[in-house]
């Protein structure tokens, strides 16, 4: 029965048409012909015997020549390229060869490059490495023409989807930063993403969650948020973020005189001692521009393809060969009997400021004061979150936590240091800045003076000691930023100071005059800070420690705070203010003649004594005022002449720098001079050119170890005809030059000068 029923079902089957269901296709006949094929291949890419090798070529221990390793980064397959034995290939054929660098560094650059973004991990840990030895091996002007490819890669990886291959992108560009920080910050403030600096600014932004668009009220308008960043940073990657961007704008808003970190090590022969916080006294910008030239050396004037000592006497020359028209038409020029008044002469001035701040605002999409809003949150945020930690009395701060302090106060200083600055010298104010720098100093105020706690202060620690001086010399700097701005309008005449109000950006600017910028308490605090770090104290918890001289970028770096708080109108400050000023004379004077910081006093303090003499000074602090401090400046010049005997025929920039002063005080017939102090300099002037010795006769002095035939020595010499004047008879000044210069070259100059 069954068997019966089998085969009905099979001949049926036969018969049967198969129904067709919707949504399937039609199904292949059972006699249908398969043509597909598979094919295999053999690849051996070391075996090839169809390929001519160079044998001479150079190769590694692996005998991977230079076109193999680089055949290694651009392989398809991650498991077959093996990348970071390329990477380390790459280096030990270079370091071997060091030839194959300049011959292929394009065809380097372009493949390393692509591997910036790299999702393994320890390819960009390894690529990152490789980059920092080869930017040492290859010359900076070699690098610069593979700046786009570079930043153009590094900038994409600053937007990858990936957190950490951000992070790692902020560490490619330290390393150009390092090498070609011109370059990378280039045009950070035009509009547009063609420029490098822009985009790497905006990458910065984006990391931190932070935007640059503004609302519909332009820079008064809410901060929009453009970053489509939501991932949240740990401790170490937020540091390596703010870390770099406080690197990129100490580059980018840097100016002369401030490039050089206080702890960044700079070398006192290259740190040149900041003059921008006089300019806020002067009436005009080209009045300090020709003070701040009076005591510039003749030396750091001259180039390579100059001698220091060339002099060149100026001769008319006239060729009737050439013949030169100029056609113009000089309306001004021709005599007229239009006079000018002083008002039209104002109102024009007012006139160019305003066009040249408008044509300004119209090239620059962004300017340091926007930025500063943008980051200001987080600038706050991130010290508020860190400060409880590290100013805790009874633990050690953390390292991470504490260089996020210390970095978020470098940007700080960056950016309001660059707004104030042009609020000093330019006389345009910022309110909004000068507004959330008060914010930031108020939440900075009560850890000052910042001082080790915990069990660090019982154990010395470098590192902490030095982030800890930062900090208050940091401090320090802000405060002064804010004193300075706050002197603008009381320094200019009334009649500009409205005139500047009604121009600046088509609103009314308040003076400012309503309420101090910083109190006299914290004048005091930072008064009381300066003259402890003059003396060599450390400001420790409790923890007596040694006292150390302080470092020539220390110093420089408070010449400004010095400089704002002596000149300060605060009433309730006045005594702070006389006790800094004698604490920076007494420095000044006890300072080594070859210590680093002894050509920035007698820089500063020559500066101060002629402040006075220029007809287009401001500033409250004058000579002839105050007879203690006059006391204490004349007590100072009659110091210089032993200073320049130390010195002898070392520091010829410091001795000019002397002599330039003693010139122009002589000159100009300052009051410090009197008759008491000018027969005393003459005095003391005897031994730095020859003395006579009761055996040995006459003996030349430190004037004679001055190179031959330099400038120097004729300057030295203007020095002794202004000071000797028309004194009748001989002196002993006189002699003892006469015996320095005999049978010299100068000994002509001399005789003709004084005779």
């Amino acid at each position: 029965m069954p068997k019966s029923s089998k085969k009905k079902k099979d001949k049926a089957a036969d018969f049967s048409k198969a129904k067709l269901k919707l949504g399937k296709g039609k199904q292949t006949p059972s006699n249908v012909v398969d043509t597909s094929f598979k094919a295999r291949s053999i690849a051996l890419p070391t075996q090839s015997i169809a390929t001519d090798r160079d044998s001479d070529a150079p190769t590694t221990k692996r005998r991977l020549t230079f076109d193999a390793l680089i055949a290694h980064l651009k392989h398809y397959n991650a498991s077959t390229r093996r990348v970071v034995d390329a990477i380390l290939g790459l280096r030990e054929l270079l370091e071997a060869h060091h030839e194959l660098i300049n011959s292929h560094l394009t065809a380097l650059v372009n493949s390393c490059v692509r591997i910036i973004g790299d999702e393994d991990a320890s390819v960009r840990k390894a690529l990152l490495s490789f980059f920092a030895w080869l930017f040492r091996q290859v010359p900076r002007d070699d690098i610069i023409p593979h700046s786009s490819v570079l930043l153009l890669f590094a900038t994409s990886a600053q937007t990858h989807i990936f957190p950490e291959i951000r992070i790692d992108a902020v560490r490619f560009l330290d390393v150009f930063l390092e090498y070609i920080p011109d370059v990378v910050t280039e045009g950070w403030t035009l509009s547009g993403s063609g420029s490098h600096g822009r985009r790497v600014l905006e990458g910065y932004l984006g990391i931190l969650n932070a935007g640059t668009t503004f609302g519909e009220g332009g820079d008064t308008g809410p901060v929009q948020a453009t970053s489509t960043a939501s991932v949240v940073l740990s401790a170490a990657s937020k540091l390596v973020v703010l870390r770099s961007l406080a690197t990129f704008l100490n580059y980018a808003v840097s100016i002369t005189g401030q490039t050089s970190d206080s702890a960044g090590g700079t070398h006192s022969a290259t740190l040149i001692t900041p003059t921008w916080y006089f300019s806020s006294s002067f009436a005009s910008t080209s009045a300090f521009h020709a003070f701040d030239t009076l005591l510039q050396p003749i030396r750091s004037q001259s180039t390579s393809s100059t001698r220091p000592d060339e002099v060149r006497t100026w001769h008319a020359e006239h060729s009737d060969e050439t013949e030169e028209d100029f056609v113009g038409d000089f309306n001004l020029a021709q005599p007229s009997s239009m006079a000018w008044t002083i008002q039209d002469l104002d109102s024009v001035h007012a006139a160019i400021v305003a066009l040249s701040a408008d044509s300004q605002s119209s090239v620059d999409g962004l300017d340091p004061q926007h930025i500063a809003r943008t980051l200001h949150p987080t600038l706050v945020s991130t010290f508020l979150d860190c400060a409880p930690t590290v100013f805790s009395p009874s633990t050690s701060p953390p390292e991470t936590e504490l260089q996020m302090v210390l970095v978020v106060c470098r940007i700080c200083r960056s950016l309001y240091g660059r707004i104030l600055q042009d609020t000093a010298e330019s006389g345009r104010t910022h309110g909004t800045a000068e507004t959330d720098l008060q914010t930031m100093l108020s939440y900075l105020t009560p850890y000052f003076p910042f001082v080790i706690n915990g069990q660090s202060a019982a154990r010395r620690d470098i590192k902490i000691e030095q982030a800890f001086q930062d900090l208050n010399l940091i401090f320090c700097e802000l405060s002064s930023f804010l004193v300075l701005a706050s002197q603008v309008d009381n320094k200019r005449p009334a009649m500009q100071r409205s005139k500047n109000r009604s121009t600046r950006s088509g609103r009314h600017v308040p003076s400012g005059d309503s309420s101090p910028a910083i109190s006299a308490r914290q004048i005091e605090r930072v008064s009381q800070y300066i003259m402890q770090l003059l003396r060599g104290e450390v400001p420790t918890a409790g923890v007596q420690s040694i006292p150390r001289p302080i470092t020539p970028q220390a110093y420089t770096s408070l010449l400004p705070t010095v400089w704002s708080l002596i000149n300060g109108h605060h009433t309730d400050a006045t005594e702070s203010s006389e006790q800094l000023f004698s604490a920076i004379v007494e420095h000044a004077m006890k300072a080594s003649s070859t210590s680093a910081v002894k050509r920035h006093t007698i820089d500063f303090l020559g500066r101060l004594t002629l402040l006075d003499l220029e007809p287009e000074y401001l500033g409250s602090f004058r000579c002839g005022q105050n007879q203690d401090k006059d006391a204490k400046l004349r007590e100072w010049i009659l110091q210089l002449p032993k200073t320049m005997w130390e010195l002898g025929g070392n520091h010829l920039s410091t001795t000019e720098t002397i002599v330039r002063i003693l010139l122009r005080l002589s000159q100009r017939r300052s009051r410090l001079l009197d008759q008491a102090t000018q027969s005393s300099l003459k005095s003391r002037l005897v031994p730095y050119f020859s003395i006579e010795h009761p055996s040995r006769g006459i003996v030349r002095g430190p004037y004679a170890k001055l190179p031959a035939g330099s400038p120097l020595r004729r300057l030295v010499l203007d020095l002794v005809a202004t000071i000797q004047g028309h004194t009748p008879g001989k002196t002993a000044l006189g002699t003892a030059v006469f015996d320095a210069v005999r049978e010299t070259p100068e000994e002509s100059y001399i005789a003709r000068v004084v005779g």
